[in-house]
């Protein structure tokens, strides 16, 4: 009996995981990401600043940058809508 629960248990969460996946859009990363930038931005930032390109690295399906010619912030998102870990890179451009 406790192999069935076990089991079961198991399923729940991996179907859990792929519906999280399936119903999560880009639309919905990229805003996320960008109220996240505005909350701890520069003064002044704004949900305009950001835009987005799909990854180009494996384990990496959005990069959202924001920010401006002295500013700039990349979060690198997986497909679960995770910041991909140690990916935040914050330096001024020229």
């Amino acid at each position: 009996m406790p192999v069935v629960v076990l089991t079961f248990v198991a399923a729940l969460l991996v179907y859990r995981q792929g519906y999280v996946a399936a119903q999560m859009t880009e639309t919905d990363v990229i805003n996320h990401y960008a109220a996240v930038y505005v909350a701890g931005g520069p003064d002044g930032a704004k949900v305009t600043d950001c835009v987005a390109t799909a990854g180009t690295r494996a384990g990496v399906w959005i990069v959202v940058r924001c920010g401006g010619p002295a500013h700039l912030v990349e979060y690198r998102v997986d497909r679960f809508g995770r910041l991909v870990e140690g990916d935040v890179v914050k330096e001024p451009r020229t």
